[in-house]
């Protein structure tokens, strides 16, 4: 791992400021918007603004990375982003925030799929599993650290402080990148790849990365009601909120290897039976000890916090080289789409049986994603560990 941490600590570093940024501004504008007595409808229509907008970047990141390459695009959109960002203090008309949203979640959408590309084409396909652990390792460093820039910060006021700390956060993010040893991939075609083509290469870490959005953005937006349903206290909320997610960051490294050991079809399927097995006993634990509630809260955290990386490394062993920037592309656009639709079925759930019922939908999802992978028709994917770790 020291030597995984030297090779693309840049690249990492650069992550977690980018994380601290986008979720320092996100919730300064949540904030904002709700201490200005915004309606729903116009939170609603930003929301789904910087959706518009990362779809376009999924498209126009690729086209970008091919034509310019990874260090460029990711400068460029860079500056983009704090001139976005930036502009949010000239205006606070609903049309100008829908474009600055769009501009914003478009050049974030870039950022990441040069990022996330640049290190699965560095990575080894038996090492792959580690980087990507690291990396999310610092992907959640930098949103919890943008969660405790909001609650110092003060929040919701409009004089500007808060925005300058994000512009500034974005505007370092690109230091490491353009002073990183580790030369980026070389400027190949990319291969024109559509959602169906990839359906079709890589269905199984697709539908992987797709479970993992809907279970991590029902956790973040919903787990506060299961808390307030199980009358916890305030600090006692607070605590069960962080723990699956601090449990996630801690499984990130051992999963990682495993993943760089096993053949992923298999370890993919046995962290969805666990958390199946621990969801179930959630959903049933209303009379539950709170200190075994948070025992298997953690063990779900653990296990459903490790997907999304898991689901990448797999598809980027399954594709050409000149196949991952688009591949990045479908599987950000991918999660983006489980994390619209995962909070929508889990909210319905819960308002006809209740708030416990979140977990029942965490084992659903859970089953789903075992179903759905499924065994391989032939054996031969599930040959040797080492060598096969994509299989």
């Amino acid at each position: 791992m020291p030597v995984i941490g030297k090779t693309f600590g840049a690249l990492y570093l650069s992550a977690a400021v980018l994380q601290f940024g986008a979720t320092l501004l996100i919730s300064h504008l949540a904030l904002r918007l709700g201490a200005g007595g915004a309606s729903e409808l116009r939170i609603g229509a930003l929301m789904a603004a910087n959706a518009l907008g990362m779809a376009i970047g999924a498209s126009a990141g690729r086209t970008l990375i091919e034509r310019i390459g990874h260090v460029r695009t990711f400068a460029a959109t860079t500056g983009l982003m704090v001139a976005a960002v930036l502009a949010h203090e000239l205006g606070t008309a609903l049309p100008f925030w829908i474009v600055l949203r769009a501009v914003a979640g478009m050049a974030l959408m870039t950022q990441v799929m040069a990022l996330e590309s640049w290190l699965n084409d560095r990575a080894g396909a038996l090492q792959r599993g580690r980087v990507l652990a690291g990396y999310m390792v610092a992907t959640y460093a930098g949103m919890m650290l943008g969660q405790v820039g909001v609650a110092a910060g003060g929040g919701a006021g409009p004089g500007g402080g808060t925005v300058i700390v994000v512009a500034i956060a974005f505007a370092c993010c690109v230091i490491p990148v353009a002073m990183t040893r580790m030369p980026p991939p070389a400027a190949l075609p990319q291969a024109g790849i559509t959602f169906g083509q990839i359906v079709r290469r890589v269905p199984r870490p697709l539908a992987t990365v797709f479970v993992s959005g809907m279970l991590n953005s029902s956790f973040f937006g919903l787990a506060a009601i299961y808390a307030a349903q199980h009358r916890m206290s305030p600090g006692a909320t607070a605590v069960y909120l962080a723990c699956p997610v601090v449990a996630g960051l801690l499984a990130q490294f051992p999963l990682g290897v495993l993943s760089d050991r096993l053949p992923r079809l298999v370890l993919v399927r046995g962290v969805a039976v666990l958390l199946a097995l621990a969801s179930a006993v959630l959903c049933t634990g209303d009379s539950m000890p709170m200190a075994a509630l948070l025992g298997f809260a953690c063990c779900a955290g653990a296990l459903q916090f490790c997907l999304y990386p898991l689901g990448v490394a797999w598809a980027n062993g399954l594709v050409d080289p000149a196949m991952r920037v688009g591949l990045a592309g479908v599987l950000l656009t991918t999660f983006a789409i489980g994390s619209c639709i995962g909070p929508l079925l889990a909210g319905a759930w819960m308002s006809e049986a209740g708030a416990s019922s979140l977990y029942a939908f965490f084992a659903a999802c859970a089953v789903a994603l075992v179903l759905a992978t499924g065994r391989e028709r032939q054996g031969a994917a599930l040959g040797p560990a080492i060598g096969h770790a994509d299989s």
